[in-house]
This record gives C-alpha cells, structure tokens and sequence, in this order.
C-alpha cells in the first residue's frame, strides 16, 4: 500500500514515509492509493480478539510495509496504559424496559492517560514514528508540531515526552480550552515538550501550524539544524488510522453481545469538529463495515452541518466558544480527504481548498453532494439542547457523559425524527465527563459558582458516585512548567527558536 496527496500528482511514497512527513510539502494530506476491503468472515473472525489484535490487525491492511510483529509491538505498547481492560468498553443505553428499542451503544474512547479519544491514535503513533525511523534510516530530529482544540495537544504530549529522536510543540488557542485540558498540557514534563498559548482561536493555532509546514524556508533553516518537521494532528496519517479500530472493534462487540447478527447494518454517530474522527468511520465503512449512515454532530458553530445540507463550505461566519470546546472549530481539515476519495480529482480538490484559503468557501456540485448525502445526516445541538440530553442521560439512564458526546446523542434524536430509521447506533463518546465539569454540573442542576475546576471534580463525583479518572485527580499538585504565549503572527519564530535548542 503506497500513499499519494491529494493536492499533486507526487511518487507515491510507503506508509512510514507517510507517517514521518506528516504533512505533503504541496499542502495536502497524504491518502492510501485504495481502500482494502475486508470480508464479513474478516469482520466477525475479530469477536474473539482483544482490543491490541483487532489494531494489528487492521492497520496491517493499510501499513503493508510494517511487520505482523511490529504492529503487534506498537499495539500492546500504545493500549498498556489504559485503565480497563476492554479498552474501549461498550455501554448499551435502551429507553424501556422491554429493549424493543433499538439501541445506542456508546463506545468509551476516553480510558487512556488523558481522559480523552485522542488517546486512542496518540499513544498508538509514537510508537509507528519511532519504528519508522528505524525502518526509514532517518537520521534526522522529528519535530512534532500540534495545534489543539484541548484533548489533542495532552494526548500528543503524553505519547512523545522523552521519545528518542523527537521534540514536540503544542500550540493551543489561549484562553480557548478548559482550564483542565489547560492544565493537563501546562504541566506536562518532559526534555523534550513545548507548550504555547496563542492569542487567538483554535483556527488561527491550526492555520499558523499548517502554513509553517508549507514554509520552504523555514524547512530550509530547520534542514540546516538537522530537524525535520511531522505533525500529531490528524493530517498525519500515522494519527487518523489507529481510529479506523474502534468502529470494527465496537461493532463485533455489538455482535458479541447479541443485539444483532454479523452483516447486519448499523449506524454511526460522532461529535465532530476538525471531521477526523468520523472520517476513521467513513474508512471503516469504505472497508466493508456495516454502516448504513454516518451521522455529523455539530455545535453551534455547525459550518459542517451546513457544508452536508446545502452543498457549501463557508468559514466566513462568527467564531462561538462554546461548552463544547474541541468542536469550536471552523476550518474541518479532514475534509480534504473524503473530497479526494469522493472526487477521484486532485485538480477540483486543490481549487477547493485554494477558493477556502482566498474567499473562505466553496462550494460543491450536484452530483458530488448527492453522494455524500447517501452516507453521511448532519444536524447540530445549541447549547441548551446539549446540556438538556446530559441531564436525561443521566436521570434515564444513571449513566454520566460529557458535553461533545451529549451533541452527539441529540443529533441521534432528530436523525431518528427526520428518517424513521431505528437502527441501533454506534456514537463516539469522545472524552471523560471529568474533563468538562462545569458544564456537566450545570447540566445537572448545580452552580459552579466560585468552585475552582480541580473542586469541582470532587463534587461531580460526590453527586454522581463516578470515579475521578487517576490523570485528572492529580492535576492538583502537578506544577506548572510551560508559561509560553505568541501572536499568532510570532509561531513560526517560536518554532525555530524551539528547534534549534
């Protein structure tokens, strides 16, 4: 399996190759040539694995260049650190007593060092880099350069503090994140970590990451340092696939459990924000999973939901911070890939996201937008609509979810209204609720008012009787360790002035 962009037509180059570079030096991302598809005897042959062997197994079909041994390496390494066995449990929610109900299953992807689904990949693609290296003979330091909405720039830090070979630099909007997930990246320790608070949003941290990457003089200077630069967000390839198991994975274990048979359909739903999450499901989908629809979740800021149900892709819109913060995005860089794979056409890619950089939209054709809607329904939940589902979650169900999977579970709600289609459903629950504990408690009817975000773990575990995650309880007497901040105009030098240390 080689790997190509989807901006230029460059010599397709090996997964680790891939993995290393991060990002394609003409701007785009890198995408597989083909999609494998996997057989439902494939499918159901995974019931009996554990978590680690469904990963080896799957990403062995998109890094055909890695070992069996390998891979199985990097999955046992990256999944030791969770806190459940299972890995990602699934918990079953049915509204009567009956279970005629079709259900929803939530898959926990927040069991890892951080609390959060961006554990799932992080501590995944350190482990693929460092065997990379080895399998590249690049001499080179790997500079991990991160923009984050939150939950990305812990997991990145977590997963590459003290990594032989690699630094790496956390950008994230100041003043833009919860004071936890502020505080998780703040006091992360490490030789090799640095993290900086932009003024600004999370696209102005994002943009200033990706536009550094296509700087050939900043290359230049950091060639001369014998730096190379690769990214942990999710246009690095090595970040996306890991997030294609956790669809297979929770599907057989719906099988396992005997809501439904293998082969029957299921649908997806997954709060989204930079759309890399659910584009892992529209691969897993592509691939031969059973997904009848894919279901786009958006807060207020819903320039996706948008984007699916007129055709057009318009940024150029106010910028709400909302209680959902890792989706209060407004530039969805995945998207780039499923117009690629959708398209087959790298010259209408490039002039989209040209027309997104000059104007700030674009738009779609008939045709194309008439495939997309056969596989994705995009709705959006406010604010009130979020903290709403919360409480009755919690109320129905004595089950506690944080504010991103609660837009999730509304949007299931009026998919179900809009189609009548009562397929049971697998959604995303993307982050512990711990991490977002002021808008869990008020959902729940407490004020938080002058209780300190570390106090208020203590008190949404009292109410609730939840356990505080181990990584969050600590935060307390963790020291701070990075006091950095920049205009947004001032990343690059940063970078520079970080590499060459």
């Amino acid at each position: 399996m080689k790997y190509i962009s989807t901006r230029s037509k460059i010599e397709p180059i090996t997964s680790a190759e891939a993995i290393l570079q991060g990002l394609s030096e003409d701007g785009g991302l890198f995408v597989p040539e083909s999609i494998p598809r996997m057989k439902l005897e494939e499918i159901e042959s995974l019931i009996g694995m554990t978590y680690e062997q469904r990963a080896a197994a799957i990403l062995q079909k998109f890094l055909t260049d890695y070992t069996a041994d390998e891979l199985a390496e990097c999955s046992e390494l990256a999944y030791d650190w969770f806190d459940t066995r299972a890995k990602v449990p699934l918990s079953i929610l049915i509204r009567n007593e009956t279970n005629t109900e079709a259900p929803v299953g939530v898959m926990e992807l927040w069991h890892g060092p951080t609390s959060a689904f961006k554990d799932m990949a992080l501590q995944m693609l350190p482990r693929l880099m460092s065997a990379a290296l080895k399998k590249t003979g690049e001499q080179k330091e790997i500079l991990i350069l991160v923009a984050t909405s939150g939950d990305t720039g812990k997991a990145a830090l977590a997963g590459f503090a003290d990594v032989p070979q690699t630094k790496i630099m956390v950008f994230y909007p100041d003043g833009g994140v919860s004071k936890i997930q502020r505080l998780q990246m703040v006091t992360q320790a490490g030789k090799n970590v640095n993290v900086t608070a932009v003024r600004g949003n999370f696209d102005d941290a994002q943009t200033g990451v990706k536009n550094i990457f296509g700087d050939e003089k900043i290359r230049e200077e950091l060639a001369k340092a014998n730096v190379k630069l690769s990214s942990a967000n999710s246009i690095n390839w090595g970040r996306l696939v890991p997030q294609i198991v956790y669809y297979f994975s929770s599907y057989v274990e719906f099988v396992k459990e005997g809501y439904f048979k293998i082969g029957d359909p299921v649908n997806v739903a997954v709060p989204t924000g930079n759309f890399g999450n659910i584009l892992a499901g529209y691969y897993a989908k592509k691939m031969g999973l059973p997904v009848k629809k894919l279901i786009c979740a958006s807060n207020i800021n819903h320039v996706l939901t948008d984007f699916f149900q007129t055709g057009i892709y318009d940024r150029n819109r106010a910028f709400h911070k909302t209680i959902t913060p890792s989706m209060d995005i407004l530039i969805s860089s995945n998207l780039e890939r499923l117009l690629y794979h959708e398209t087959n056409d790298i010259e209408r890619v490039k002039n989209f996201m040209a027309e997104l950089k000059e104007t700030g939209k674009y738009k779609i054709d008939a045709p194309l937008k008439k495939r997309l809607d056969k596989i994705f329904y995009a709705d959006y939940a406010d604010e009130a609509e979020t903290s709403s589902m919360i409480r009755r979650i919690f109320e129905n169900f004595k089950y506690l979810v944080d504010t991103h999977t609660a837009v999730a579970l509304s949007v299931i709600g009026k998919y179900r209204h809009d189609t009548r289609d009562m397929l049971p459903v697998i959604v995303a629950s993307t982050a512990s609720p711990f991490k977002f504990t002021a808008a869990v408690l008020n959902s729940l009817g407490e004020s938080t008012q002058g209780i300190d975000d570390l106090e208020q773990l203590d008190k949404l575990s009292n109410l609730t009787n939840k356990r505080v995650p181990k990584n969050l309880a600590s935060l307390e007497s963790a020291k701070v360790l990075h006091e950095n901040i920049c205009d947004k105009e001032e990343m690059a030098a940063r970078v520079l002035e970080f590499a060459k240390k």
